[in-house]
């Protein structure tokens, strides 16, 4: 693997450093875009709105937009933005991270010590792993700050961003179902069809069947046959009233 960045961690007065390694890849399928008339590979170019030239990347700038004009922003101005950031996630708290809430969170980051910081990283590991603790923390990557959790996963410390407060949308907008009445029967054949269905997470029992399917489909082309697909039969209650539908699920079971 190939490193993303390159730093350290701030533990109290404690440097530790470390390299960062994309902890997730994309199990989808790549598809190229084709011109259908005679399956050309479509280019997508950077072209100036006024001339219509295509513009080369050397010469592509970043700008902020204000009063009709555009500010012009250099390298530099990301760097003093927050110079002591760039090269650090500094620790400034921790948490339990069940406390945290799934919608916060993004993608995860591997983090490996350098040399000289192996102790000191085996040190916070450990810290974390009988605390069962997570540090939170900020750090600058690609000229944006993130706030991250820092957490032990087989003896790795996992870096994964999470998104801020403001990031996250008001759901006042939506429409939602508090109001509506819910009787102790229903909600107690709920409750038992939940339990039912209740397991340890194993999170290799998923796969990503669609893209396996889709896949198929693909080999079968390439060899000129007609791919085989699976028919969906959708289970249907045998009534409209809530309860006796969840008293059929109840009986149907995991087996079904």
């Amino acid at each position: 693997m190939r490193s993303i960045w390159k730093g350290s961690i701030g533990f109290g007065l404690v440097n530790i450093p470390v390299k960062l390694y994309s902890a997730v890849q994309n199990s989808r399928i790549n598809l190229d875009m084709l011109d259908g008339r005679d399956h050309e590979h479509i280019k997508f170019q950077r072209i100036n709105e006024k001339t219509r030239k295509e513009v080369p990347f050397e010469k592509i700038v970043k700008g902020y937009p204000i009063d009709g004009n555009y500010v012009i922003l250099e390298d530099q101005d990301f760097e003093d933005a927050s110079p002591q950031k760039n090269k650090m996630i500094e620790l400034e708290n921790f948490v339990n991270i069940q406390a945290i809430n799934p919608i916060y969170y993004e993608t995860s980051y591997y983090s490996e010590p350098e040399s000289q910081g192996k102790k000191a990283y085996a040190l916070l590991l450990r810290a974390l792993q009988k605390s069962k603790q997570a540090g939170v923390a900020r750090f600058v990557l690609r000229n944006t700050e993130n706030l991250c959790v820092i957490h032990p996963v087989d003896n790795v410390l996992v870096v994964t961003k999470i998104r801020f407060a403001e990031e996250i949308r008001s759901p006042e907008e939506i429409q939602t179902a508090a109001d509506v009445n819910i009787n102790k029967k229903e909600l107690d054949v709920g409750l038992a069809l939940i339990s039912q269905y209740t397991s340890e997470f194993k999170i290799d029992q998923f796969k990503d069947e669609y893209t396996a399917e889709l896949l198929k489909i693909i080999k079968a082309k390439a060899k000129g046959k007609r791919p085989t697909i699976k028919k969906m039969k959708p289970k249907k209650a045998t009534g409209d009233d809530l309860y006796e539908q969840l008293m059929q699920s109840l009986n149907t079971g995991k087996s079904a």
